[in-house]
């Protein structure tokens, strides 16, 4: 007995004293002796620089097994499915996660770290590839740098403040206290790595070629240098409210310094404006480098509706107006996979995705081999628009909304069919509504499949349907919505020659950018001047810029864009940029991250989800309830979920390493 507690006691010590997830010595052995080949011909060395990318998780890749908490953490979606599975997002909002085990998201900060040392490796050995030109060393090097960068931006967003080690690569001989090292400050992780992203853009190429698609592009460090700003601006990290009553208390035992400033700083805004203005202005031979994407008007684009007043440019032809495209493709196929991927202009970075494609599974109807799960709450149907650009709460008499009977007739519109018999709450709808969601009575193409009764499909959720919660304890929505976004008319999962298109996960869009741009604008309350690279930007509330901005995501909807009331208040106006980014954004994992920096977290987390009753047949179907299931209730709403914990592992190991507060239990 006493021989087996040694070995026990051996192990355990073993264990305390691995490797450092920053350090990623647990692979330094094997990595050293294949090094001196990688580096001995630049090919090599460009192998070795693309294999980094290895490290970072399928960005499409949001509710299962991710690298992020994404839509299930936060109050754009709901399932039942078992958090077994990898739902990890839901796993946060259920309180199964802590210090001691954070299931995939462990594997992203050890996996960020390992990327970071293999950059550094790369950078202290490039020189010995001794064929290598001035030309591939820079862009090599700005790459890397560029992956370094975002290594760390993805630690910072989902954990807080990182480590930054810098360009070194620490020896794995030493004793255990020459690794332990502080945390940086949110402010000089965001300055850390923007100036890195800077420094890559310089040598980073403007375009790629199409083989060459998802490769990291200068428009793509402008990009994340935009978004990273922007946070850095808002105020849960720029004094406000929401800083102070998160992280007041929350200090650097080394220094004392607060992790997350407490002082409002304005002219992060104006860092933030220009730098969405520098991607508006990128060109490629003269034309804008990056604009939404839009399909032109046929003869089965509906007109745009009558009667709208507010918007004086909205008849105009796109892009001053919303005339002349179809909103209801422009919209759906930069997602669905009808849009070349590679040739999107509305791209500034995206990747291919195979696990985007896959999970389409998990909203596709049970009937037709999905899991028709991953629902979406009534909170966002309810913040569609109607077509008109009304909420539901101030409809026209044209264009009204009911939550009473049905539709007495089929409409078809831009390729899509609304049936007969839907729900009066989902018809005279804005584009992006149809383009979304999945909702009882929702006709599903499947056109792929050639098997009777697996395609030309009109599903439905009530409890005793085929695809009702009836059929599965797991296996259903539970609010009586799907998200259908990412899913093509083609698409099938069962049947003959079914088939699903290839797609795409935008990491930055244009859409993004020109609403970063507005929001950024709108903050301001006086004039600034900023310097990006070599570039001066002179910003301000300029209403016309905001106008120009927000009115293109809009348009491009089919939908009017902001009165002049509407920018008389830089409240209203934020209000309205939250709700626009709520739906243009929807399940791209920006809510997320939005609702914290924004400071309305635990406001908006603690309404309860709501949906339509899926314990009943039609009769009762169309009635709003919060879903029969204790999951409702033990969803956790708390400060501490600002930041992920980091590994209680890696705290145990480094003692100067502070904890995210709330998890220091």
């Amino acid at each position: 007995m006493k021989r087996l507690y040694m070995i026990v006691l051996s192990l355990a010590v073993a264990s305390m004293f691995g490797s450092c997830n920053f350090l990623d010595v647990d692979r330094y052995f094997s990595d050293e002796i294949k090094i001196d080949s990688v580096f001995n011909s630049t090919r090599n060395v460009e192998a070795y620089m693309w294999g980094i990318t290895n490290y970072f998780g399928d960005e499409g890749s949001i509710h299962q097994n991710a690298d992020t908490p994404g839509p299930l953490a936060t109050d754009e979606a709901f399932t039942m499915y078992e958090t077994l599975h990898g739902y990890n997002g839901l796993r946060l909002v259920l309180n199964e996660i802590n210090a001691s085990n954070l299931y995939s998201f462990e594997t992203m900060y050890r996996n960020s770290y390992i990327a970071i040392r293999k950059c550094n490796t790369l950078f202290q050995r490039i020189d010995e590839a001794a064929d290598m030109t001035a030309i591939d060393r820079a862009e090599i090097m700005a790459t890397t740098r560029f992956l370094r960068a975002y290594a760390y931006y993805k630690i910072l967003t989902v954990f807080g403040p990182p480590i930054i080690v810098g360009d070194e690569v620490i020896p794995s001989n030493e004793e255990l206290v020459a690794y332990d090292c502080t945390r940086s400050t949110y402010d000089e992780a965001v300055e850390y790595i923007c100036s890195e992203l800077e420094a890559a853009a310089v040598s980073l190429p403007a375009t790629r070629p199409i083989m060459e698609f998802g490769r990291p592009t200068k428009g793509a460090a402008y990009g994340l240098i935009a978004r990273i700003r922007l946070y850095h601006a808002s105020p849960l990290f720029n004094g406000g409210a929401a800083a102070k009553r998160c992280f007041g208390t929350w200090k650097r035992s080394s220094d004392d310094a607060y992790y997350v400033s407490q002082t409002y700083d304005e002219s992060r805004w104006a860092l933030a404006a220009a730098a969405a203005k520098r991607v508006m202005d990128m060109t490629n031979g003269g034309a804008p480098m990056y604009r939404l994407y839009t399909v032109e008007a046929d003869s089965d684009t509906p007109a745009l509706p009558e009667g709208v007043t507010s918007d004086p440019n909205y008849y105009e032809p796109w892009p001053v107006g919303a005339a002349g495209i179809d909103p209801y493709r422009s919209y759906s196929e930069g997602f669905n996979g009808e849009a070349v991927l590679a040739t999107n202009p509305e791209y500034v970075w995206a990747r291919n995705s195979g696990t985007l494609v896959a999970n389409t599974r998990m909203a596709f109807p049970l009937k037709a081999g999905g899991w028709s799960g991953m629902a979406l709450p009534q909170k966002i149907i309810d913040n569609f628009a109607m077509v008109d650009g009304r909420s539901i709460d101030n409809s026209s008499e044209k264009y009204p909304y009911s939550e009473s009977g049905f539709t007495t007739q089929q409409k078809n519109f831009s390729g899509y069919r609304l049936n007969s018999g839907v729900f009066n709450m989902y018809n005279n709808r804005e584009m992006r509504f149809y383009a979304s969601v999945g909702f009882s009575e929702c006709y599903w193409p499947c056109s792929s499949s050639t098997t009777s009764g697996l395609y030309n499909l009109t599903i439905t959720y009530y409890y005793d349907s085929a695809n009702g919660k009836l059929n599965s304890a797991t296996d259903y929505t539970p609010t009586g919505y799907v998200i259908k976004k990412f899913i093509h008319p083609s698409d099938a999962w069962d049947g003959t020659n079914a088939r699903r298109m290839d797609k795409a996960f935008p990491i930055i869009r244009y859409a993004d950018i020109l609403l970063m741009y507005a929001e950024a604008l709108n903050n301001l309350t006086t004039t600034h001047t900023v310097q990006l690279g070599e570039q001066t930007y002179t910003v301000s509330r300029d209403i016309q810029e905001i106008r120009n901005a927000f009115d293109q995501v809009r348009h491009r909807a089919g939908l009017p864009g902001l009165s002049d009331g509407d920018l008389a208040s830089a409240d209203h106006m934020q209000e309205l940029i939250e709700r626009e980014r709520m739906i243009e954004l929807l399940h791209e994992n920006h809510r997320y991250f939005d609702v914290r920096r924004w400071g309305i977290y635990e406001e908006v987390e603690s309404e309860p989800v709501t949906g339509m009753n899926v314990d009943s047949g039609k009769a009762g179907f169309y009635t709003r309830v919060i879903p029969n299931t204790s999951r409702i209730g033990s969803r956790l709403v708390n400060k501490k979920l600002m930041f992920l914990p980091l590994p209680l592992s890696e705290i145990r190991k480094l003692p100067s390493v502070d904890q995210n507060p709330g998890w220091e239990d």
